[in-house]
């Protein structure tokens, strides 16, 4: 099951988690003190580089009829359109730029190229996913209303499909984020009514209008003879652009070790213990410099998710800090390469299509989703360090852990 007591979780006291938060917070201090024109010059020529790209891209499909140019022009427009989404848009409207009083590039302004309207983003992803990560019933990311992606979901007979909606999602990736914001969850718990999910579907349907015309009615007409080849470039473009934002979304939320949480755990919740719950559950890939920034540096989802208004050029310096913080605090930081945190989340899509009584671990002790109770901590303590309670309770955790996930008994 999710985790209803984080500090059980996390083997960690009160004084820890204080001294935890108030390190996390120096963080937040140094970078805010340090931001300046370096960081405004990265996202100016992001948004230079973004636009040649988009611009490069229209112009080679006005020779679209060659195929160089037409797969020429389709990578440039397909670079133009994640770069867009993922540097720029996402994290514009996380108010990552704010500090710099530019119109242009301010949160409240930016119009992203998806669509998703903007406002409806940042109700749905800025508050409610920031705010309530991973909180079963109250994060509508967790499974984006039609995956099954945690036991703590109740299986319905409709869950059988989890991997063909997993499919369709991730071809449609930008409809899906849309639709998003329609609370399809709410609506069939029946705490949405039908005439608020149709005010926001007409809101939709305008964005939605607007992005078709532009991409396969306006662009196609401007290359004349051409526009059979550039609508199928522009389709092509906007597809490239859905998998590669719902690959990386996915290996940030989905993989072993992204934990998921109970209702009651957030009840008692403080900013220190906010902290820790985006660090619980979110999740990392490996990445240089080139997948960092195709990816929005969303490579350290871990690092948004507790700072996700500091600038996006600086996670990979603020995650230095972090994961040093975990060792100290004995805590896991949870990482490893884009394809294996994909595996992993797809595994547990296609595993939990089918009822938990099938399944051969428990709701305690399944790999994609753990909690306090996976394991005792006093018996791990015991186990790993003797009965030393300083030394056992500083760093029992992870090794723990270790043991129970390489254990060859109940496993999933």
């Amino acid at each position: 099951m999710a985790i209803t007591d984080i500090d059980a979780y996390a083997h960690l006291t009160d004084a820890d988690i204080e001294a935890l938060g108030a390190e996390l917070d120096e963080i937040r201090r140094d970078i805010e003190d340090s931001r300046g024109e370096r960081d405004a010059r990265y996202v100016r020529r992001t948004i230079a580089f973004q636009r040649a790209m988009a611009a490069g891209g229209r112009v080679a499909l006005m020779f679209s009829d060659r195929r160089p140019m037409w797969l020429l022009g389709t990578a440039a427009l397909s670079l133009a359109k994640i770069v867009e989404n993922m540097e720029l848009g996402h994290n514009v409207m996380h108010g990552q730029w704010d500090w710099m009083n530019d119109p242009e590039i301010h949160s409240s302004a930016w119009e992203w190229d998806n669509t998703c309207p903007s406002a409806q983003w940042k109700h749905s992803h800025n508050f409610v996913h920031h705010k309530f990560t991973n909180i079963v019933g109250m994060d509508d990311d967790v499974g984006y209303g039609i995956l099954r992606v945690t036991r703590d979901q109740d299986w319905e007979w409709w869950n059988v499909g989890n991997t063909v909606y997993n499919l369709l999602l991730g071809t449609f990736f930008e409809v899906g984020v849309a639709l998003h914001h329609i609370e399809t969850e709410k609506l069939r718990n029946k705490e949405k009514t039908h005439a608020q999910a149709a005010k926001d579907l007409r809101i939709i349907g305008r964005k939605v209008g607007k992005q078709a015309v532009k991409d396969y009615a306006i662009f196609p007409a401007l290359a004349g003879p051409r526009w059979r080849t550039t609508l199928t470039a522009n389709f092509t473009s906007n597809i490239i652009r859905n998998y590669w934002a719902y690959m990386v979304i996915f290996c940030g939320h989905f993989p072993d070790g992204a934990e998921k949480f109970t209702v009651d755990e957030y009840e008692s919740e403080d900013q220190p213990r906010w902290y820790l719950r985006q660090m619980l559950g979110s999740a990392n890939f490996r990445a240089g410099p080139v997948m960092r920034f195709m990816s929005g540096n969303l490579s350290h989802q871990i690092e948004h998710h507790m700072f996700p208004d500091l600038p996006s050029n600086r996670y990979e310096e603020i995650g230095v800090r972090v994961r040093a913080l975990c060792e100290k605090y004995d805590l896991p930081y949870t990482t490893g390469s884009l394809l294996h945190q994909y595996f992993q989340s797809f595994r547990t899509i296609l595993k939990l299509s089918v009822p938990n009584a099938l399944l051969k671990a428990t709701s305690d002790d399944a790999p994609e989703t753990a909690s306090e109770l996976r394991f005792s901590i006093r018996e791990g303590m015991q186990r790993h360090f003797g009965n030393d309670p300083v030394t056992g309770h500083r760093r029992g955790l992870r090794t723990a852990l270790r043991e129970l996930r390489t254990a060859p008994v109940r496993s999933a």
